[in-house]
């Protein structure tokens, strides 16, 4: 039985990176309003209207995912659909006659504003609801609005138009499994042009669901039972993953970018920085390399922009050091070893250890069968790195070396065996690279390289 603690723990972690999933792209460095990369945004799980996408103002209405769960008895869905709403916020200056007029920028002192988009988290609680009462259509709609904000010399204006959605669920069996389906559709009229498509946009949108009396099934990894069922499985901009600690199959998150299972945010970072596929310490050392003037641009854009920039300056050492230098190899296989090895009391810039390794005709260890230039093998990429790395799965590729780094993980540079191009590739060293763990030994070896 699961307790209220664990509970807790995992929807933490699962919201964690559901948050990050949210404000995926939300700003970019340098994180100000005049910087190119910001003019255009909302690049992720963007609803829009009705025919935007057709008439070309905005994206397609709807994204819809299957999901397969493992019934104990009668199950019960609950959970979150969550977006962003955008809100538009105007600077107004004071025109000395009891008005207000609009400007791009307002500045008083050390404080700054700009006319600028924000966002407004959205979320809609689902459930519980009875799997065997489905389908069921909910509302998910939420109203517009105008807040006014004074400040200093002025005003800021938050407006925002009222974003209008459905989310639709329903079930059915699939070999003793039942298949869930679930659909968040923007049910606004259509838009006249891109600013209004935009702004009735449901932005970052995706699903936390929680299953009661039952377990959801992996579909990166699914069960060899359930392997048919999760192939009839349909996505429709989106891929849902399983969102607990490892072991648990309780939570998913339907997300609208390409994740694994239980996926986690690095202890080591300190805070979001927005940026896609950010890495904290480049672009905390970048957000250290701007000028005093263009930090007030950026905290006068957004007020997430400005802790983002507080965070930077305010930064220790320490901080700074556990940003750098992880070392961790979670896939690495029992066994695997890198021949011939480096000997323990060589360090890795010891031009002793550069002299050791060839990669040419060095070799691993892949379920006791060495495997060196000139093995073949079949591809079972598992880290889901690279998205393109699910079109290798199941392919026969040819070794053509075989790395250590300086962290002591293995790689092996593989060149696809039916690729037309592939002696071209190794001619000029493009290859593919893989862990031992994501390779499965053929007995024969290439001719090519015998």
């Amino acid at each position: 039985m699961t307790t209220p603690d664990a509970r807790s723990t995992a929807w933490d972690r699962a919201r964690a990176v559901a948050d990050a999933v949210l404000y995926e792209g939300y700003l970019l460095y340098p994180y100000r309003a005049t910087s190119s990369k910001n003019q255009s945004r909302w690049q992720f799980g963007v609803l829009g209207p009705s025919g935007a996408e057709v008439s070309g103002l905005g994206e397609n209405a709807a994204m819809c995912a299957q999901l397969l769960v493992d019934p104990h008895g009668a199950p019960t869905l609950s959970g979150v659909v969550r977006f962003l709403q955008l809100q538009h916020r105007g600077v107004e200056r004071e025109d000395g006659r009891g008005g207000y007029e609009p400007v791009d920028e307002l500045r008083s002192g050390q404080h700054g504003w700009v006319s600028w988009d924000e966002a407004v988290e959205r979320e809609i609680a689902i459930g519980p609801l009875d799997v065997a009462s489905l389908p069921r259509a909910l509302d998910i709609s939420v109203p517009g609005g105008i807040d006014v904000e004074g400040v200093e010399g002025g005003r800021l204006v938050r407006r925002r138009r009222g974003v209008y959605g459905t989310l639709a669920i329903s079930a059915e069996p699939d070999d003793g499994l039942l298949r869930l389906a679930v659909e968040v559709r923007n049910a606004a009229p259509p838009a006249s042009d891109r600013d209004e498509a935009i702004a009735v946009s449901l932005i970052g949108t995706h699903l936390l669901l929680e299953i009661g009396g039952g377990e959801f099934v992996s579909l990166l990894e699914p069960p060899s039972p359930a392997a048919a069922a999760a192939q009839r499985c349909r996505q429709h901009r989106c891929f849902p993953v399983l969102a607990g600690p490892p072991g648990d199959r309780r939570l998913v998150l339907v997300s609208p970018i390409i994740l694994y299972d239980h996926p986690e945010i690095a202890e080591q970072s300190q805070g979001d920085l927005y940026d896609a596929c950010e890495i904290d310490e480049i672009l905390t050392l970048r957000v250290m390399t701007m000028t005093d003037e263009e930090k007030a641009q950026a905290r006068a854009t957004d007020p997430l922009a400005a802790r983002i920039i507080d965070r930077c300056d305010s930064m220790s050492p320490e901080a700074m050091l556990d940003l750098h230098g992880v070392l961790r190899n979670p896939h690495a296989a029992p066994g695997s070893q890198l021949i011939p090895e480096i000997p323990d009391d060589v360090d890795w810039w010891d031009p002793q250890a550069d002299t050791a390794v060839r990669p040419d005709v060095d070799a691993v260890l892949v379920n006791g069968t060495r495997v060196a230039r000139g093995s073949r093998v079949r591809l079972h990429p598992c880290r889901r790195a690279d998205a393109q790395d699910l079109f290798y799965a199941d392919r026969i590729a040819q070794v053509a070396s075989v790395h250590e780094d300086v962290d002591g993980a293995q790689h092996i540079a593989v060149i696809l065996e039916d690729d037309p191009a592939a002696d071209m590739h190794d001619w000029y060293g493009r290859y593919l690279y893989f862990a031992p763990d994501e390779v499965e030994p053929l007995e024969e070896r290439s001719a090519k390289w015998k």
